[in-house]
């Protein structure tokens, strides 16, 4: 859902960018998909409500790719479960990338089937 954004300076921008994109840090960090979203809504989060906004739903989407994720686990007894691990991934990585164009450009973005557990 593309919601309209005021101005923002573009520190503001940048920092709500590194949010979403910290996700990918899953890649080189275990546990970085949470922790890069996580620190940088915790050290901008009081600074700039942008990024309090964005790092938020970066954050409550990770936690949401992690659920999904367990259940891939959970499924893969019955054989399933790789292939909709394989798909979860390759969905977190194009949605994260999203997140972050639509961001460097001004535009909100809110990630689907996300369960908002941080408010």
């Amino acid at each position: 859902m593309n919601l309209p954004v005021q101005y923002v300076s573009s520190e503001e921008r940048t920092w709500s960018v590194v949010a979403h994109l910290s996700a990918l840090s899953a890649l080189f960090i275990p546990f970085g998909h949470l922790l890069g979203p996580l620190v940088i809504w915790l050290i901008k989060r009081n600074e700039m409500p942008m990024v309090d906004r964005h790092g938020k739903e970066a954050l409550n989407f990770q936690i949401t790719v992690t659920l999904a994720a367990f259940v891939c686990g959970l499924l893969m007894v019955v054989g399933i479960g790789v292939v909709l691990l394989f798909v979860l991934l390759v969905a977190d990585a194009v949605l994260v990338i999203m997140a972050a164009v639509k961001m460097s450009r001004g535009e909100a973005f809110s990630y689907p089937f996300t369960w908002r557990v941080i408010r």
